[in-house]
């Protein structure tokens, strides 16, 4: 029996020295040195059944279960398998009464093994030799159990001759085998730890862009690393073993070994730099060298690593050039993506008095003047996407608050990738050069005496003008005026006065015209005035160029003040009108020179036209206006009474209508004077007058029972009304006159109420708490509003004639009076139309709620006279049932 056990130790010793060689050679094959020690641990199982002792025939003893548990616990599942196998095979082929429980026994030892296995593997239990000898007496002892699987004669004499061997040695042996497959496993561990490290530690060396090298006291290279930049290669020795001096120059040699000597005395790592010459030139090293603990061949020895910073070097050398460009005299801004400052320099804080502290952080909007719109910014960022670049000039402003112009240049900054990270300006302050600009385009372009544009620049804005007035089709005009008599005050005051009255007559011009306009002043006492944007019809245009040209004349002919003396001097004017470009800037020019020299010759101070026909117009409107004013103070304007009827009380009273009594051209209508009065400024002290004779005409009334129920109507202008006296004009006349104020209604045409809307309510209540009536006339043909509807104190709308003409037919015109007359009922006011011809016309209004009528059907504007006999003929006849009859011629 204990021959048998030697036997078995020693196939356990094989067995673990087979498993030990599959471990090392197959360390790396998974699936193969499982397969492999499958067969290890099955051959071990088949070759101790071939010598196992037999106890009775069929029966064998052997050590196959602490082959098999142990193929379970170390192995895992499929080398517990495939030993299985083999081992069931085997058995099975050995036969015999103990077949059938073998292969049992060989399955319940495997399974107990994988069993073990999984507790381990969980941290249940672990593999030291109690546990491992627990396991073996309990794979034992299944194995006892499993003799009642045999003929009951056997079991007794097993019992007598196995089962104590079994109990006592078999664990032991499952101790031993485990030990030494433990040992094998974590020698197995530790390989792959070491390969692992050695493998990190490779490939971090591989990873380190420096040459490695080992060198020893002696400056002789012990050990050599190339890095993968292969222009260090030329820097290392042909073999190892050489020593600097074979491989360096010789001052850098002894330079190196310099270093080696003192990095041996050092406990810390040491640095050094040097330059050597390189296949592609001379190169700049860096070199760190740490002592090793140990002596390498009885030797001291360091570390040494050597870096490659030549392109380092040139990049920081190029970082302190552009350092020193940085601060420059121009102002730097390096900012973000976002425009967000990072950086700015010494020449930046002192254009803009910002210091680095108040703009680090924040954005370059800060600096912005206001001046540039959004679509100047809008263009610049489209050219830096575009093009990463823009130039150009921009207003900013400093932090004293002041605006000053900058030349600005900005680059986008890419990395690698080609995005954009940065933005990088420059700016210089163009304040002086901006100067410098001005006052040389103010000698090339201006007069040095009045500032006044002169001959070359007028004659490019006359070019312009010329353009523009050919595609507007709108005129406009060209007016030479020439100082009369000026030699005069150069000889007898001199020509330091003369100079000053030029200038006070350029600052008189000036005051005189629209900022539109341009005043130049050729020379001498010679100026020009071009006006642009007239009007498009030749007569309009030339009324407006002639107005202009008579404020012109006013305001040349006041006295100078010049020191003591009051100086005079009048002007003369020749004007032309162009809106085409059939004639060139000079010959305008000759024209309008031509049209001075007339004025001049039809004794000064006067104006000319170069166009016969509109100076005859310009001649005659002149002459209207004289005649105007004349008759204004003359009395040659009356009032013409239109009647106005209700229908319930007949006749209400009358529209007081302007006439002009003229002396040789006899009774003329308001087409004939209106518009030039307007023009002339006139038109208010009409209105004045007229309404002065309605209040004098109320007042006589008043006096009259048949007459005072009639109330007068009177058109007024947009200019009287809002005059800041007329309220206190209009109070004192109707105090004057004793007229009664609840029969005066004052008529307003509807646009002029735009104007000014908060002035017109203004004066109207002010009118309107002392009885005075108000009524819109041409109502419907302006710019209707409910808002001032309801805001002024309004009594009548005043429907227009143009409505009521084209009655019936026209149902545009019904829809219109119909709405109007809807209107005034919802704000409870009257409703009068005017221009009522016809008693078809009468019929419709009366049919529409229109209650109240002015007309030819009732009366055309009579004289007063006339006006008082037929009212007084029509008056309603009281005294018929209360029942009035409507008012007719």
């Amino acid at each position: 029996m204990m021959i048998n056990l030697f036997q078995s130790a020693a196939l356990l010793l094989s067995l673990c020295w087979l498993q030990a060689v599959n471990a090392h050679l197959l360390r790396s094959r998974g699936l193969t040195a499982q397969l492999v020690s499958g067969l290890i641990f099955g051959g071990a199982c088949v070759i101790g059944m071939l010598m196992a002792t037999t106890i009775q025939p069929g029966i064998i003893y052997d050590a196959r279960t602490v082959v098999l548990s142990m193929a379970g616990l170390f192995g895992g599942p499929l080398v517990a398998a495939i030993a299985a196998f083999l081992a069931g095979a085997s058995r099975l082929w050995l036969g015999g009464a103990g077949a059938m429980g073998g292969v049992v026994e060989i399955v319940l030892t495997v399974l107990l093994g994988l069993a073990y296995r999984s507790f381990y593997l969980q941290g249940k239990v672990s593999r030291r030799l109690l546990p491992l000898w627990f396991f073996g007496l309990l794979v034992q002892a299944q194995g006892l159990l499993l003799l009642v699987l045999l003929p009951s004669e056997y079991v007794l004499v097993l019992l007598a001759q196995a089962a104590l061997p079994m109990l006592l040695v078999m664990p032991v042996a499952t101790v031993l085998l485990g030990s030494m497959l433990e040992h094998i496993e974590h020698r197995k561990r530790m390989d792959l730890v070491l390969q692992m490290s050695e493998a990190r530690q490779r490939a971090i060396t591989e990873a380190i862009p420096d040459l490695l090298l080992v060198l020893d006291q002696d400056g002789r290279y012990l050990e050599v690393v190339y890095p993968k930049d292969n222009r260090l290669h030329s820097l290392c020795p042909r073999r190892v073993g050489q020593s600097l001096f074979e491989v360096l120059p010789h001052n850098d040699a002894w330079r190196l070994l310099n270093f080696i000597q003192h990095t041996l005395t050092s406990d810390y790592p040491q640095k050094i730099e040097y330059s050597i010459q390189g296949p592609q030139g001379l190169m700049v090293l860096e070199g760190r060298a740490q002592r090793l603990d140990g002596p390498i061949d009885g030797k001291r020895a360091v570390v040494f690593l050597a870096r490659d910073i030549t392109e380092r070097m040139s990049a920081e050398r190029e970082l302190r050039i552009a350092a020193i460009a940085f601060e420059s005299q121009q102002g730097m801004i390096i900012s973000d993506l976002d425009s967000r400052i990072l950086r700015v320099n010494k020449a930046f804080s002192a254009i803009t008095g910002y210091s680095a502290e108040d703009v680090l952080g924040q954005k370059t909007r800060m600096l912005s003047s206001g001046r540039q719109g959004p679509e100047f910014y809008q263009d610049m960022w489209r050219s830096l996407s575009e093009t990463d670049r823009w130039q150009g000039e921009i207003w900013n402003r400093r932090k004293n608050g002041e605006v000053f112009p900058e030349w600005l240049s900005i680059s986008a900054v890419r990395n690698g990738q080609g995005q954009v990270i940065n933005y990088v300006a420059s700016l210089t302050d163009s304040t002086e050069r901006k100067a410098a600009e001005d006052r040389i385009k103010q000698l090339a372009f201006y007069d040095a005496l009045t500032t006044l544009p002169n001959r070359r620049l007028l004659l490019d804005r006359l070019q312009h003008a010329v353009a523009s007035s050919a595609r507007s089709g709108q005129f406009a005009a060209l007016m030479f005026l020439d100082l009369d008599n000026f030699k005069n005050v150069n000889d007898r005051y001199g020509h330091q006065a003369g100079d000053r009255l030029l200038c006070l007559a350029a600052e008189r011009l000036g005051n005189a015209v629209r900022a539109s306009d341009t005043v130049a002043r050729l020379g001498g006492d010679e100026f020009v005035v071009m006006l642009e944007s007239l009007e498009r019809l030749p007569e309009e245009a030339a009324a407006q160029a002639e107005h202009t040209a008579q404020k012109v004349l006013a305001a040349l002919a006041a006295p100078y003040r010049i020191g003591t003396a009051e100086l005079r001097s009048s002007v003369s004017v020749g004007v032309v009108l162009f809106n085409d470009e059939s004639c060139s800037c000079e010959e305008l020019m000759m024209r309008a020179d031509l049209s001075m020299y007339e004025a001049k010759a039809a004794g000064k101070s006067a104006v000319r036209f170069f166009d016969p026909v509109m100076q005859d117009a310009v001649s005659s409107r002149l002459r209207l206006e004289e005649e105007i004013g004349h008759g204004l103070l003359t009395g040659e304007f009356i009032g013409y009474l239109q009647p106005q009827v209700d229908e319930a009380h007949g006749l209400l009273g009358a529209e007081v209508l302007a006439r002009w009594q003229h002396p040789q051209r006899g009774l003329l209508g308001p087409a004939s004077f209106i518009e030039v009065a307007e023009r002339a400024g006139l038109v208010e002290q009409l209105d004045f007058q007229m309404l002065r004779g309605a209040c004098e005409l109320l007042a006589l009334w008043r006096q009259q029972p048949a007459l005072e129920r009639l109330s007068l109507a009177v058109n007024i202008s947009a200019r009287l009304l809002y005059q800041v006296d007329f309220v206190e004009r209009l109070l004192d006349l109707l105090r004057e006159t004793g007229a009664n104020p609840g029969r005066l209604k004052l008529e307003l045409t509807e646009s002029l109420l735009l104007d000014d809307l908060q002035g017109a309510s203004t004066c109207m209540l002010a009118l309107k708490s002392h009885g005075i009536r108000f009524s819109i006339d041409d109502f419907g043909t302006g710019y209707s509003s409910m808002a001032y509807l309801q805001q002024l104190p309004l009594d009548q709308l005043k429907i227009d004639q143009s409505f009521v003409r084209k009655l019936p037919e026209d149902g545009s015109s019904l829809a219109i009076i119909r709405a109007i007359c809807a209107l005034a009922v919802s704000l409870e006011l009257e409703v009068i139309a005017e221009g009522v011809e016809t008693e078809v016309q009468l019929s419709t209004l009366r049919d529409t709620g229109c209650q109240r009528y002015q007309g030819y059907l009732f009366g055309r504007p009579m004289p007063l006279v006339e006006f008082e006999g037929l009212a007084m003929a029509n008056t309603l006849d009281s005294g018929r049932e209360g029942q009035a009859l409507l008012w007719r011629i």
